[in-house]
């Protein structure tokens, strides 16, 4: 998980486009022929993605784009503590 990242897809994507993105990326990690490899990338791309969305998320619900990334990264760090 980077956090610019996830607030760079947010910036620049709405949550539908990330959505089909997310979509698209889960249809091809289950080829047989995806490799260790490239499974790593398209986790990373998908746990991005999965930020990116949460963070549109909580835009929707009145938080700024500032305070919605950082809720994203405390909820994430506070999982992680656990």
């Amino acid at each position: 998980m980077k956090l610019p990242v996830i607030r760079h897809l947010q910036k620049g994507a709405n949550k539908e486009q990330l959505e089909s993105t997310l979509e698209v990326l889960e249809h091809f990690v289950e080829h047989r022929s995806v490799t260790d490899e490239e499974m790593d990338v398209v986790g990373e791309l998908i746990t991005n993605i999965c930020g990116a969305i949460e963070v549109h998320n909580n835009v929707e619900q009145g938080m700024s784009g500032i305070e919605a990334a950082n809720a994203f990264a405390q909820k994430v760090m506070g999982s992680i503590d656990q």
